[in-house]
Formats: structure tokens, C-alpha cells, sequence
């Protein structure tokens, strides 16, 4: 606990010296030193800052979150909302975080809060003063929070979700049906719950709001390729689909292999003929495939692709659109289209229409 507490002062110090920097650097105010003012330890803020401004003072109320995540946002709104209704005297609320994401910058607009982050995004108004700053960095710790939320355990739990946004789940529910552990589902839930991207019912987690957290992964997606191989076939049109659907009926159960990226699309929701078949295929599968599909290496000209993928997440979900045809789910081939070159994220788009609209 003192730990935490010294943490938090830490950032409080940190904030206003952050704040104090900022202030210092703009043209109008240069001839002033902005003076702050902590808080008492029962004070519902964190502390204020007076500026002078063309002859003008103008006071701040600072709330300082140590955590800028959409969740963390929300109750500093509410505080500096609550403080400065009972204050009785004009004065700017502001918010500081060590980093706000655009959506959690945009709660602060949507209430009349002005904010500023450690990073240097910040938009502050009081009186003739308006200061609108965005940064391109992001710092460390967001992104790894961002890789860690998609790896492949995480993302197991999030193709379940996405499986039907509108069910509740239970921890123990979700980790038996994504497989995973109950420390791997509750750290999923926490990130969920930080963003916004779901919450708590009395029946469990369930997502509210799907759509923004695709785009996320989408963002932060790396196709899971540990080799990708190339080749040759002779065949074509139906006697390839008959070769492809014959393969998967006699596929041992231990094996792993489904169409994907455009030749799922393919299936799902069609939209972008090509030449090419694409599919992953686990070590396991990889000379089932080639001897079914008559493969021959190739250096170029190549006309069916196989990728095989460092971890078995991509056929989790695996999607059965007709007897005997096995394609990566709509979650999945929606990622692997979207790094496919523009025809490929024009693809993505036309598939996440058709599959992945979610109404609540």
C-alpha cells in the first residue's frame, strides 16, 4: 500500500512539473512561473495551478490519473466535474495521465475538460489562451500492453468474445472455452474493462463495443508466419476445390490446415478473384498438402502459398462454409486481409461488412 501510495505521488510531482514546462513554453505566458498549489490529502483533486495571462489570472484544477485508459478517464472527469461544481469561483479543469490514447482524449473534450499527457499531446483553454498539441509517440509501455493483449493466448479469449459480442461470460466459462488459464482470462477482462471495450454484468463480461477493439487488433497485427512456401500446382478451378475439399476429409484430426486470406474470403465473403491459393498449414499437415495438391517448389510463378504459423491460434474457430472446405474464422481472415497489400484491405473492409457487424 505505501508503495502505491508513493507511486502516486510520484506522478502527482511528475504531473506538475510536467504542466509547469508546458506552460513555460508557450509565448504568453513566458514572463510568468505558473504557481503550484497541492492538494490536502481529503482534497477530492490533486492540485491547482494559477497563471497569469495578459495581465489576467486564470486558475487550473489538475486531476492527475496515473493510468490514461478510457476507465481511469472517466472517474477524473467526474471528480474534476464534482470539484469544480462546489468551488465557487471560476477556474479550468484539466487532466493529466502519463499517456491518453485519441479515445480517451476525446472524453475529456466531450465534457469540457481540458488535458495534458507526459507524452506531450495536450489541449488547454482559459481565457484568450488555446493550446491544441498532438504527438505521433506513443509511449513504451502502451504498445507493449498492446502486443501483450493480442498475442496468441489473449487473442484466443478475444476470438471467442468476438465469436457473439452480446453473450455474457463467467471467468471459468471463458477460459474452458478459449482454453486458457484463469489468470490469462482475468488480466484479458482488466484490459477490456481499462478501454472501455467491455464491462461487467451481473451475468458475466461482455463486450460493448467490438467493433473499436477489431480495430485495435487490426493495428497492432502481425501475421503469426514462422515460414511462408511457395508453390506450383497443375491444378485448377474444380478439380483444385475437389483436391482441396478430398484433403481435408482425410486430414488426421492432429493435423491443422485451413484456406485463408483471400482464398477464405473466398468463401466468407467474396469480393477479390485471384489466381493464388493461399493456406496455413501446421508441420504436421504441410506433406498432406503438397502431396494433394500436387505441389512442386517454385521460384516464381507460384499459384498456391503456405504458411506455417508459429502458433495454432489462426485455427481456432476454424470455419466450415460448405462440406469438406475448412477456411480461417471471418476474426482471422479479416487480419490476414488486412496486410495484404490494398486489394487485400479493400477485401477486409467488404468482408468486415458482410461478417463482422455487430448490433447491440
Amino acid at each position: 500500500m505505501l508503495k502505491t501510495i508513493n507511486l502516486a505521488k510520484e506522478t502527482e510531482q511528475l504531473a506538475a512539473t510536467v504542466l509547469r514546462e508546458f506552460l513555460m513554453h508557450i509565448p504568453v505566458l513566458k514572463s510568468t512561473v505558473p504557481k503550484i498549489e497541492f492538494a490536502t490529502p481529503n482534497s477530492r483533486i490533486d492540485f491547482t495551478a494559477c497563471v497569469d495571462a495578459s495581465g489576467q489570472s486564470y486558475l487550473l484544477v489538475c486531476e492527475v490519473k496515473q493510468n490514461g485508459q478510457p476507465r481511469y478517464v472517466r472517474d477524473g472527469i467526474y471528480q474534476l466535474q464534482s470539484y469544480i461544481a462546489h468551488l465557487g469561483k471560476p477556474a479550468t479543469p484539466v487532466l493529466i495521465a502519463p499517456y491518453l490514447s485519441p479515445i480517451s482524449q476525446k472524453l475529456c473534450l466531450e465534457n469540457g475538460i481540458s488535458f495534458l499527457d507526459f507524452e506531450g499531446n495536450a489541449q488547454l483553454a482559459f481565457g484568450a489562451v488555446f493550446i491544441d498539441r498532438q504527438v505521433s509517440s506513443k509511449p513504451v509501455s502502451q504498445r507493449r500492453e498492446f502486443k501483450s493483449l493480442f498475442r496468441p493466448k489473449s487473442a484466443q479469449i478475444l476470438r471467442v468474445l468476438l465469436r457473439d459480442p452480446q453473450k455474457s461470460w463467467r471467468v471459468t466459462d471463458l477460459a474452458e472455452a478459449a482454453d486458457a488459464s484463469l489468470g490469462h482470462v482475468s488480466n484479458v477482462r482488466t484490459a477490456l474493462l481499462d478501454h472501455e471495450w467491455g464491462k461487467v454484468e451481473p451475468e458475466g463480461l461482455v463486450l460493448t463495443s467490438p467493433d473499436a477493439l477489431l480495430d485495435a487488433w487490426k493495428a497492432s497485427y502481425e501475421p503469426p508466419v514462422e515460414q511462408e512456401l511457395r508453390f506450383y500446382t497443375t491444378l485448377h478451378s474444380s478439380a483444385l476445390e475437389s483436391s482441396i475439399r478430398e484433403m481435408f476429409n482425410s486430414m488426421p484430426a492432429e493435423a491443422k490446415a485451413a484456406l485463408s486470406s483471400f482464398s477464405a474470403a473466398h468463401w466468407i465473403a467474396p469480393y477479390a478473384r485471384t489466381g493464388t491459393q493461399f493456406l496455413y498449414a501446421d508441420r504436421l499437415a504441410l506433406e498432406q498438402v503438397k502431396q494433394q495438391l500436387r505441389l512442386s517448389s517454385s521460384l516464381k510463378g507460384e499459384n498456391v502459398i503456405v504458411s506455417v504459423p508459429k502458433d495454432r491460434g489462426v485455427f481456432f474457430d476454424i470455419y466450415e462454409p460448405a462440406p469438406g472446405v475448412r477456411c480461417t474464422s471471418p476474426v482471422q481472415t479479416y487480419l490476414d486481409l488486412s496486410r495484404s497489400g490494398e486489394r487485400g484491405a479493400e477485401a477486409a473492409e467488404h468482408l468486415r461488412r458482410m461478417r463482422l457487424t455487430w448490433q447491440k
